[in-house]
């Protein structure tokens, strides 16, 4: 572990070279990608400084023990240097963390896409309950969210949603959502006072990046502008705004709808389709590296039951991890703090265990 540090340590200090060179100031996109890489090594050299300090002290505490004779000054020396032992086992344990593979998605934008499962109108209320959880869970983090198209019942729910959350990091918050949430409640419409369970699916996509390579052929997609349905504020109703992508060698299909422009609803229907291919393109290797995905807290399976939240008993429920929160109202407000932690707590600690295994 020393040794690889120590190289990183080398590589930042070369990165703030070439940051001071003039030419590379000259060069726009080369300026970008060191400043980008040294962002992301900055909290790891922080941390390895740290620890070189403690260490530091520890030596420097057991040379000087070994000359000095008065015992207050020898008490003094013993409590700093059990002071910095205590310290030790946590920074090695913090570095370690920090020396596991970054995801190389993680700070990117996530769309988000909610879909209506089983349990008809209750199950399109719980997927429009899913999608104001996360906008007010963005909000709660400084994210921007921004609709790419919503099919909505009359009674409020929403038979499907997308949306675009905008933030350094959020796919690092949100990469765990994917897959099936359960409701447990009481419908509105329920005269009997029975408890019904209805699913939503969710899926969560990194935006494509102009860096990553998602080739599209025009020949491979079928564009239609249509008349914009639905709510969607004054105007959008009244001109062709629409924009309907149907990728043919997959099948899938996006259908953007949420801004007056139809430039605007272009560029968000083609986020979302490039966004999708990858995400195919990610899940696809995952299927084909049964270890990695055995490693990883769920962000590969969509049919995957993840979470169910039982109103009767106040509860949410964490089915990879276990975890039981009794804050239902709070968590669905976009109180997700505990719940994201504590799968990104499991995720390191099985990937640490999966490299200590290596």
């Amino acid at each position: 572990m020393l040794d690889k540090l120590e190289a990183v340590l080398h590589r930042y200090e070369d990165l703030g070279m070439e940051l001071a060179d003039p030419n590379v100031a000259a060069d726009p996109a080369r300026l970008r990608d060191l400043m980008k890489e040294q962002k992301s090594l900055t909290p790891l050299i922080e941390k390895y400084l740290e620890y070189k300090k403690v260490k530091e002290t520890i030596d420097d505490s057991m040379m000087l023990l070994e000359e000095e004779e008065d015992q207050e000054m020898r008490q003094l020396l013993t409590d700093e240097m059990n002071a910095a032992n205590e310290k030790l086992p946590d920074l090695e344990q913090e570095l370690k963390i920090l020396l596991l593979p970054a995801n190389p998605d993680d700070d990117k934008n996530v769309i988000i896409e909610i879909r209506a499962g089983v349990g008809g109108d209750e199950a399109a209320l719980f997927a429009a309950d899913l999608c104001r959880m996360y906008s007010k869970y963005a909000e709660h983090c400084g994210f921007k969210t921004s609709m790419i198209s919503v099919e909505e019942i009359g009674i409020g729910g929403m038979k499907s949603v997308s949306f675009i959350v905008e933030g350094a990091g959020a796919y690092a918050k949100l990469k765990y959502e994917s897959g099936v949430h359960r409701v447990q409640r009481v419908p509105a419409t329920e005269s009997g006072g029975r408890i019904h369970t209805s699913t939503a699916t969710v899926a969560v996509m990194p935006e494509v990046d102009e860096d990553v390579d998602i080739e599209i052929p025009p020949e491979d997609v079928r564009m239609d502008i249509t008349r914009a349905s639905g709510n969607g504020g004054q105007g959008v109703n009244t001109t062709d705004s629409a924009v309907r992508l149907t990728h043919l060698p997959t099948g899938i299909v996006i259908y953007s709808q949420t801004e007056r422009s139809q430039l605007q609803n272009k560029a968000k229907a083609w986020a979302l389709l490039k966004s999708k291919l990858y995400d195919l393109k990610i899940r696809e290797q995952h299927d084909s590296e049964a270890e990695l995905r055995r490693s990883q807290i769920g962000t590969g399976d969509r049919s995957e039951k993840i979470r169910t939240y039982n109103f009767p008993q106040g509860r949410v429920t964490d089915h990879r991890i276990k975890l039981t929160l009794h804050r239902i109202e709070e968590i669905l407000n976009g109180d997700l703090d505990e719940l994201i932690d504590s799968l990104t707590t499991a995720d390191r600690a099985a990937r640490l265990l999966k490299a200590g295994d290596n």
